[in-house]
């Protein structure tokens, strides 16, 4: 016989994959805007920051309300309070598509510095991350979702070397320095986007097998 709570929780987890969605589509859309130069798609992704927000919100107090009411227990308590986590954690990612959004209309003032290549590479390095670590969750797999916490490795290397790359650009020409902070910044809220996306996987582990890894050496990828 089904349990109640079965079918709340089911209704949680989807709830919590249409705000994943969005968010993913918010990160793709923002870094279109960067690389298309797209002012009015950049102000959308600003705009629908105020959705994923909404979701944000429904999504606690769906947990709050099964933490109240439904008392859940051992595996089922572990679940509610990651989803409720891993909803913050997507909420942080569309705040942080929206910053780069806000840069790009100020970059937009002024001509392109650089072709972009390392931004939407680390991006699309990003965009897996977030996606494997959803999908970990409603699989939960645990040796996908260390997979996805070894890969913020690649992330950080590539927004060092951006980091470089802009440096140069700013010593050698001064006039270059308001243009290559911006992108320093777009970098930098990529790399956090990635650090979100880990810490899903974080809590991914958790979920399945009750270990918390948060603070620790980053769990290697199980080999496949």
């Amino acid at each position: 016989m089904q349990r109640h709570i079965d079918q709340e929780l089911a209704d949680l987890k989807t709830q919590l994959l249409r705000m994943g969605a969005l968010v993913e589509e918010q990160i793709e859309r923002a870094i279109k805007a960067l690389i298309e130069r797209d002012a009015n798609l950049a102000s959308q992704v600003i705009e629908r920051d105020k959705q994923v927000n909404r979701f944000d919100v429904e999504i606690d107090e769906t947990c709050i309300r099964l933490l109240a009411l439904q008392a859940p227990a051992a595996g089922d308590l572990r679940f509610v309070t990651t989803a409720m986590k891993i909803s913050t954690e997507l909420e942080r990612m569309s705040d942080l598509a929206e910053n780069i959004c806000e840069r790009v209309i100020e970059l937009n003032e002024e001509p392109q510095l650089k072709p972009y290549m390392d931004l939407p590479r680390m991006a699309a390095w990003t965009m897996t991350m977030v996606r494997e670590a959803l999908d970990a969750f409603v699989r939960q797999d645990a040796a996908l979702a260390r997979k996805v916490c070894a890969d913020d490795d690649f992330v950080d290397d590539l927004t060092h070397q951006l980091f470089r790359e802009l440096v140069s650009f700013m010593l050698e020409n001064p006039s270059t320095i308001t243009r290559a902070i911006r992108l320093t910044f777009i970098g930098k809220y990529i790399e956090r986007i990635a650090d979100h996306a880990t810490n899903i996987g974080e809590l991914v582990i958790y979920m399945v097998e009750g270990k918390i890894v948060r603070h620790m050496t980053p769990p290697a990828s199980q080999p496949g």
